[in-house]
């Protein structure tokens, strides 16, 4: 009888050793943290071995998943960052460079980490194989790859951010203020051309960092996030709101485009229609809010925050449509997650959230509140086409994103990238095995 033939995926997987690599990596706050932990776990899962480095703040991760801490100044848990300058600041490249950055008015934590991360690979590279890095995007990077193949993923050009920041600030010295602060967007184009192969997270990803940084697409292949399905998940005892329209937004961001929501909910009030609207976020004294006013709707708008995991969960599970106006995102974990439990969603055109809606969504254009209030109304008017659009939201949310795909997609790149390098570990000898 012969042998059974391994599976080559499995095989080739148990020889990486993968140094998944974040600047920082708050495990609550942003979406760095997460990835990197659901990253890491997905690559066990495949077979790797799998550590993870790190800048402050420092990722929650699995027990058996290891975690090397990259300390740094970490400016922003003090309360003088000017008062932490010491001898060593000055002759260390990565400490001068986070505290002059940090000092005057610019952010260059991911510099700064890069430049400790090479020196640190210099040493103890030889403990991997490949080195999967989360969008830090520093020039330093390429010196990194000169000692192990770095693949990196792109979420979405910041240089999107700054420009829509700086649109949007009040007078010309908070517009001075909002490029020095985001001054790093042209040292990570720069990067970005230097570095030879990328995982982005959707197409619309891919082509902005075409289109932002000069990337080549050739160089990137795409892979959706994942979602935590066991956790974001249908839960047919929960009967639906009627009248409740729930949204993920930062009140004051212009990118996230809640002024958009807001203004299609006056066109739906002028219409005779007032439904419910839920922000997850905080609203604090701003445009937001006197836009609220101004249309009569503070009373029916609620802003909630520090929730749990579970009670967003719950959020999307009574919600009768889940609404991302963003004017651009890289993928969209809210709208994701809001479909896996079952919420019908309305998408704008903004980057990645059609990719993400697909055909179980709805689609409007950027900046149309009047194309979103008429959405709006559909979707609240028809009982029937909720639930189908429940049904598929659910459908495809649990069949596009998911990660053990996305680590899948991510040995791919490992292979090639060690197979450019005639460093691929011999598979047939550990067949035999």
């Amino acid at each position: 009888m012969r042998d059974a033939v391994p599976d080559p995926t499995q095989t080739r997987s148990a020889r990486l050793r993968v140094l998944v690599s974040s600047y920082r990596s708050a495990p609550h706050v942003g979406g760095q943290g997460v990835y990197v932990r659901a990253l890491s776990r997905a690559l066990a899962d495949q077979g790797c071995e799998v550590s993870v480095i790190s800048g402050p703040p420092y990722p929650d991760l699995d027990p058996d998943i290891g975690l090397i801490e990259l300390p740094s100044l970490d400016l922003f848990s003090v309360d003088n960052a000017f008062l932490q300058l010491r001898w060593k600041t000055l002759f260390d490249r990565a400490d001068r460079t986070e505290w002059l950055s940090h000092n005057t008015g610019a952010f260059a934590e991911m510099i700064s980490y890069a430049i400790r991360l090479e020196a640190w690979v210099a040493q103890h590279g030889d403990q991997f194989d490949v080195i999967h890095d989360n969008q830090t995007l520093a020039l330093a990077m390429a010196g990194v790859d000169q000692y192990l193949p770095v693949i990196t993923t792109l979420h979405h050009p910041i240089a999107i951010d700054r420009d829509f920041a700086v649109a949007g600030a009040a007078n010309w010295w908070r517009r001075a203020l909002t490029r020095r602060w985001h001054s790093f967007v042209d040292h990570q184009a720069k990067a970005a051309r230097a570095l030879p192969r990328f995982l982005a997270v959707s197409d619309a990803a891919r082509q902005s960092y075409a289109r932002h940084c000069g990337v080549d697409p050739d160089k990137v292949r795409v892979a959706f996030n994942g979602l935590d399905l066991d956790s974001f998940k249908p839960d047919p005892t929960v009967e639906r709101d009627t009248d409740h329209v729930l949204a993920l937004a930062s009140a004051d961001v212009p990118i996230k485009g809640l002024d958009v929501l807001i203004d299609a909910m006056a066109r739906l009030k002028a219409r005779g229609r007032t439904p419910r609207l839920t922000v997850i976020g905080q609203l604090r004294d701003g445009p937001t809010k006197r836009a609220l006013i101004e249309t009569g709707l503070l009373d029916s708008v609620e802003f909630v925050s520090g929730l749990s995991l579970d009670e967003i969960v719950a959020l999307y599970r009574k919600a009768t449509v889940f609404v991302s106006a963003s004017r651009f995102e890289g993928f969209g974990f809210p709208a994701a997650e809001a479909m896996a439990c079952g919420a019908p969603v309305i998408v704008s055109r903004g980057g990645a959230l059609p990719e993400v809606a697909g055909e179980a969504g709805i689609v409007t254009e950027v900046e149309d509140a009047d194309g979103l209030a008429d959405a709006l109304e559909r979707v609240l008017s028809d009982p029937e086409l909720q639930q189908q659009m429940s049904a598929a939201c659910a459908a495809r949310a649990h069949s596009a994103f998911r990660w053990d795909e996305h680590a899948r997609a991510s040995l791919d790149l490992y292979y090639d990238a060690l197979s450019e390098r005639g460093r691929l570990p011999d598979v047939t000898e550990l067949a035999a095995q």
